[in-house]
């Protein structure tokens, strides 16, 4: 792996922790203010709606900019921002509408440093299908162990230190990632063929470049149709713990623990995955793992089984979130990179409340089972539907297109010498 590679590593490694922390804050620092479920849900929703108002142009506006810097300001910015919310909280001046506001401001730093970090990665690693998967491997390997195990039991236990603690903690974060991030190799300069297109035609170019080629619609289908069918789940998994598995608090974490660890697996063995049934099939066969997982969750009898069901679906998910950017980062244009990685992130987001109602609504309609089997069946129609549009074939396609040409042989393009001239024999 390049050098600069180590470096951005630990950069998003830091700032992941940060990002746990402040996670289990948040809400818990909210939980200090107010006890109506409304306001706490504002808290907690704020974060998404940048990607929901902003996704798509902000992939435009990462396109336009440069990457590295975008991503050193993002993180400096959202330093500074914490800044605001400690001193409220010293000085015992802290709001609901000012930690909504927050939330959001933090989300929309997020929306621009995670897009510019995407399109970074594949002009940091020179588009490389391997180095592509092993770097998202361990990037979300440590995205996951910081942001789901360190980080939110870090939060609550700062807390106890006092409400600015967990704040400041993961201020430091983001400025250590910015300081690492900018000592970062510069990115090499990108050729845009619509450089002269308004930033609204840009982003519609972004977006329709996803909805035309079908290899793309398919890797953006899955996170879309998924989150749909994850949040059914999630929505009600606390209350299907509680009613028909019969575990209390401490018991429903341990089984969010053990999707955590599913997750840290399948980061792991996703490039091998990859090579060894090629990463159309890979993909295809995490999709419909995912959907089977859910639906051994559905009819688990007891917390083991159900335990071992959220495990494997998160090693499928964990997988599917390596081989997915990893494939497309290796085909998009660089030019394009930024506006492709935030339609897709745009889409995954948008669907995310529609699960959540569908799960709310068979849940209150029919039985606490019913969101399960419905987001098990979502899942593997999905898999059948995006099969073949990320075929082995057709990502190998893919692959051929976006190589770089190969250099011509300087002896192969030299005239044979004319019999009987200096030289020939």
């Amino acid at each position: 792996m390049p050098g600069g590679f180590g470096r951005l590593w630990t950069a998003q490694t830091v700032s992941s922790l940060g990002d746990g922390v402040s996670h289990a804050a948040l809400p818990l620092i909210a939980l200090t203010l107010t006890r109506d479920p409304m306001a706490l849900a504002v808290v907690t929703a704020a974060g998404t709606l940048p990607w929901l108002l902003f996704g798509v142009l902000g992939g435009a506006l990462v396109d336009r900019w440069d990457r590295r810097r975008t991503m050193w300001a993002a993180d400096a910015a959202r330093a500074v921002l914490l800044a605001v919310p400690a001193a409220a909280a010293a000085l015992d001046a802290l709001s609901i509408p000012l930690l909504a506001t927050v939330a959001f401001l933090l989300g929309l730093g997020g929306l621009f440093f995670d897009t510019a970090a995407t399109a970074y990665l594949p002009d940091l690693l020179g588009r490389d299908p391997v180095l592509l998967e092993r770097a998202n491997s361990r990037l979300r390997g440590a995205q996951t162990a910081m942001s789901g195990f360190a980080g939110p039991p870090a939060g609550s236990a700062l807390l106890v230190f006092g409400r600015a603690v967990p704040l400041l903690a993961d201020a430091v974060s983001f400025l250590l990632s910015a300081m690492l991030v900018r000592s970062l190799p510069a990115a090499p300069a990108r050729s845009a063929p619509e450089a002269r297109a308004s930033l609204l035609g840009q982003a519609r170019a972004g977006a329709a470049y996803v909805f035309k080629d079908r290899l793309l619609l398919g890797l953006a289908l899955r996170p879309a149709v998924g989150n749909v069918a994850f949040l059914a789940v999630e929505t009600v998994l606390a209350l299907f713990a509680h009613d028909r598995l019969g575990i209390g608090t401490h018991g429903f974490g341990l089984l969010l623990t053990a999707e955590a660890a599913g997750g840290l697996l399948g980061a792991a063995i996703a490039a091998p995955l990859g090579r060894r049934l090629g990463t159309g099939t890979a993909l295809t066969c995490t999709a419909a793992v995912e959907g089977l997982a859910i639906l051994g969750l559905a009819a688990a009898p007891n917390a083991y089984a159900a335990g071992l069901a959220l495990a494997v679906c998160g090693a499928a998910m964990g997988a599917t979130m390596v081989l997915a950017p990893s494939l497309r980062q290796a085909v998009v244009p660089a030019h394009l990179m930024g506006r492709v990685a935030s339609t897709s992130r745009m889409l995954a987001m948008c669907a995310a409340p529609l699960g959540a109602f569908l799960g709310g609504w068979l849940a209150a309609t029919h039985d606490i089972r019913t969101p399960l089997y419905a987001a098990a069946v979502l899942l593997l129609a999905m898999t059948a539907v995006t099969a073949s549009m990320t075929s082995d074939r057709r990502v190998e396609a893919a692959l051929r297109a976006a190589a770089p040409p190969a250099a011509p042989d300087p002896l192969a393009s030299e005239e044979p010498a004319r019999e009987g001239a200096p030289g020939a024999v």
